[in-house]
């Protein structure tokens, strides 16, 4: 990646960034000669990354404290941002906090999942991908997740989501591709994150399986970034194929829904 700050920079935007994998893009970005603004919910995380990414890499940070949930955080972010050349976009925010059946959750949260995880992405990508384009470079990067391959019982909202995630990004890449701008929807399966043990405790279960380390994660992410449409996290094999390729899909659902229940438990 030894381009990446001509192509990429001068600055990124990070949404999601205050832990797990969105950290993990946001130093490694950093140490590529970025400057960073960092979006997350809480602000405190995001002052402590903040600091440290100042102090480690010696570039540029801002911090947006932004509930992306909210009905006008893309214009939020997007007049949070005005003035700066905007190269990369990484739409990291939109883990699922719930591993409830639909009917169990408030349909308040899952609008906010469709809001967080589909419209903000949607109107951030429209706004910074057109400066893109006028330059003729430039990045979008969309983590979704293995759950877009298919529905499953305590994924109705979320599966939803990512799909759109994942089929945007691929629409996105074959749109801007030629004007100059890389877009990779890039496939996360069981990450070691904050979040997904958060996830896994609030169930009182014990997930046995082995995790993808978010660093690790973040670097292969990036390192692809170029050869999208769609990359998978190791812990899905990496490539690009889908995971449920030409199995039926009534077998691709329960193959999903027994993997939700290895993750939360039979409740």
């Amino acid at each position: 990646m030894g381009d990446f700050a001509d192509r990429y920079g001068p600055w990124a935007v990070v949404a999601g960034a205050s832990e797990g994998t969105g950290a993990a893009f946001s130093r490694q970005i950093a140490a590529e000669g970025v400057n960073v603004v960092l979006v997350a919910r809480r602000p405190d995380p995001l002052d402590v990354l903040a600091s440290a990414i100042r102090s480690e890499e010696g570039v540029e940070v801002r911090t947006v404290p932004l509930d992306l949930s909210r009905p006008d955080a893309g214009t939020v972010l997007a007049d949070a941002t005005g003035g700066l050349e905007v190269g990369l976009y990484v739409s990291n925010a939109g883990a699922d906090p719930y591993g409830e059946r639909f009917l169990d959750g408030d349909v308040d949260d899952w609008t906010a999942m469709v809001q967080r995880n589909c419209v903000v992405p949607l109107r951030v990508c429209h706004h910074y991908a057109r400066g893109m384009v006028e330059r003729g470079r430039g990045g979008l990067l969309l983590v979704t997740s293995g759950a877009a391959w298919a529905g499953g019982d305590r994924l109705a909202t979320y599966s939803a989501t990512k799909a759109f995630d994942l089929v945007f990004g691929e629409a996105l890449w074959a749109e801007l591709g030629p004007q100059g701008v890389d877009v990779l929807s890039y496939v996360l399966g069981a990450t070691d994150t904050p979040a997904f043990r958060a996830l896994v405790a609030e169930h009182g279960n014990m997930y046995a399986a082995a995790l993808d380390d978010a660093d690790a994660v973040a670097r292969d992410g990036l390192a692809q970034l170029a050869d999208g449409p769609t990359r998978h996290a190791s812990s899905l094999g990496g490539g690009d194929a889908s995971l449920v390729g030409t199995m039926p899909r009534r077998d691709a659902v329960a193959m999903m829904s027994a993997g939700m229940t290895e993750i939360v438990g039979d409740r």
